[in-house]
């Protein structure tokens, strides 16, 4: 019964098709009870021929014939079409609110779980429960006919009545002791495909650094030993699955032998009717059909239980909780950001930012600077709610960040990063992902700010060029100028560049700052750097320590006054 509740997000889909799938249902059953009547009139067919009453053999056969064209002919394929196209639909949406919901887990759930597991959960899991509902309401329908004909059967010949409920209270027991352990198994290889989902997507995403490397070979050896446990794990459920077959088909012809034999004996001793012993002829294959459905639905049935708890903790967050955010909105922002005793650690790790205070004013030049791991990129990260404080608040004008709305914080605050995600789409598209509404010229218009819009024009479909996946048509300057145009159509009055102009050659970077600087005049400009040299010119420059702010000042005034600035200093110099 536990493995039912993984079906009740499934249902939630169905709601809207439930008048669609109950006259499905109907149909099917009607269809049933009609197969039910189809053994006694055969039966009582051939005993009314046996009896010399052709016309009562032909009115028995003419209904049969009936009974066949319309429901087989008509109403088995309306309801059919009719379970198909929802199947089609509740699949598809289920597809559509994991991936949703997949956007809106925190960021720290793609550091725990491979992004190959949450692909495989998205696609492929969603894929696996497009299980036919006919298949799902048949064997019900079945299973209720099943009991009508017991009855019927139990009325004629309580033995034969006691042999069939034997044979299914055996297939019951089988079920029962291989359903728990067809789904662990199943369970297991589902878990190594995740595994090779992510190599996959690694190594495509990834393919020049692996030519560049020379690690083809290592990449390939990962990919055999996880495609050797797939094969061990898929030979087992296989074996499994093979003894499974092996004692229900024993069963089935055991069945079939049995009650045959029974009837035979029964007719001879005048205990039964001839329309009774060729109606059993016809409804032991039912019951033999029955026992074949449950043997395949019990092993489609494990998959999909398996999926459907996979999806079921992305859509039920049983993995981790969605990102929650405010009620409120900012119209305009001054673009004051505060840090109020802000104390924060990565899961596991030790206190990153301990008691961090620190104010953010408008218009001027910010700089961050710091040894590495002392916290620079995560107070970005804080800032656009990648990650919560452990203790402590952040304010956009006065305002705590966690009462905005999403949509409202990602308005008025925006980041660049140093290795910025390029759509694999036009270059026009990658700006209406931004601002849909946004025209080619204003478009143009924050290219020339980033100094790109000359390079675009001189390409054979401009703005129009399709980018390659993760922008790899581009160079790494051209990547991180395209990033600052696209973040600039979100008109954010807060800009962060995390590291932006590190990968650029001198001239792009020159470019960069000049950008910058005509930003700074209507902007909270915030540069975190590990090359000085590109922010010395920043009207403020704050150097973390150990999770807190040790010094602040212009680049002269730390020079002067802060060793470990003048450290870095020295340091990038000896290495320059």
């Amino acid at each position: 019964m536990k493995s039912l509740k993984e079906f009740k997000a499934l249902l939630n889909f169905v709601k809207e098709y439930k008048i669609k799938l109950v006259i499905a249902s109907i149909l099917i059953f009607l269809c049933e009870l009609s197969e039910i009547l189809v053994g006694y009139l055969n039966g009582a067919a051939i005993e009314a021929i046996t009896n010399m009453a052709l016309k009562k053999a032909l009115l028995y056969l003419g209904t049969y014939l009936a009974m066949k064209i319309i429901m087989d002919g008509f109403l088995s394929i309306k309801a059919d079409s009719m379970l198909q196209k929802i199947e089609s639909a509740v699949t598809r949406k289920l597809g559509f609110f994991t991936y949703k919901k997949a956007l809106d887990l925190p960021a720290y759930a793609y550091e725990k779980t491979s992004s190959g597991e949450i692909i495989n959960r998205i696609t492929n899991d969603t894929d696996t429960l497009s299980f036919s509902f006919s298949q799902l309401l048949q064997i019900f329908s079945s299973l209720v006919g099943s009991i009508i004909l017991i009855v019927y059967i139990f009325l004629n010949s309580w033995i034969v009545g006691v042999e069939i409920l034997a044979f299914v209270f055996i297939l019951f027991l089988i079920i029962r002791k291989y359903q728990p352990i067809l789904k662990n198994v199943h369970k297991e290889r589902r878990k190594e495909q995740d595994n090779f989902t992510s190599l996959v997507t690694e190594s495509i995403r990834g393919v020049r650094e692996i030519k560049t490397l020379g690690i083809k070979r290592n990449l390939i050896s990962d990919m055999i030993e996880i495609i050797k446990k797939i094969y061990q794990k898929s030979e087992n459920e296989i074996d499994l699955r093979k003894k499974f077959n092996l004692m229900t088909r024993f069963l089935k012809a055991l069945l079939e032998v049995g009650v045959f034999m029974t009837c035979a004996v029964l007719l001879y001793y005048n205990k039964t009717t001839l329309t009774f012993f060729i109606a059993m002829t016809y409804y032991v294959y039912r019951y033999m059909w029955l026992i074949e459905n449950i043997n395949s639905f019990t092993q489609v049935y494990q998959r999909v239980v398996v999926s459907l708890g996979r999806v079921n903790e992305i859509l039920e967050n049983k993995l981790y909780q969605d990102e929650q955010f405010g009620k409120e909105s900012l119209e305009k922002t001054k673009g004051i950001v505060e840090f109020k005793d802000v104390i924060f650690s990565y899961p596991d790790e030790d206190i990153i930012l301990n008691h961090f205070n620190l104010t953010l004013e408008p218009n001027k030049k910010i700089a961050i600077v710091g040894k590495s791991g002392q916290g620079k990129s995560t107070l970005f990260n804080l800032m656009t709610r990648v990650f919560e404080p452990t203790e402590g608040e952040i304010l956009l004008d006065g305002v705590n960040i966690k009462s905005l709305k999403e949509e409202n914080l990602r308005k008025h605050i925006s980041i660049i990063r140093q290795e910025p995600f390029i759509f694999n789409r036009t270059i026009e598209e990658n700006f209406k992902l931004v601002n849909s509404n946004i025209t080619l010229d204003k478009i143009r218009k924050y290219a020339k700010t980033a100094y790109l819009d000359d390079y675009i024009m001189t390409l054979p479909n401009g703005y129009q060029t399709k980018l390659g996946e993760g922008g790899v048509n581009l160079s790494g300057g051209q990547k991180q100028r395209l990033a600052i145009a696209r973040t600039l159509a979100k008109e954010s009055k807060v800009i962060l560049f995390d590291e932006a102009t590190s990968a650029l050659d001198n001239q792009s970077q020159n470019y960069i700052k000049k950008a910058i600087d005509n930003l700074v005049k209507n902007h909270t400009v915030v540069i975190v750097a590990h090359r000085l040299s590109t922010i010395m010119d920043a009207d403020i420059i704050h150097v973390v320590e150990k999770g807190k702010i040790i010094a602040s000042g212009t680049h002269k005034e730390l020079l002067k006054n802060s060793e470990i600035y003048r450290n870095l200093y020295e340091t990038e110099s000896l290495n320059s």
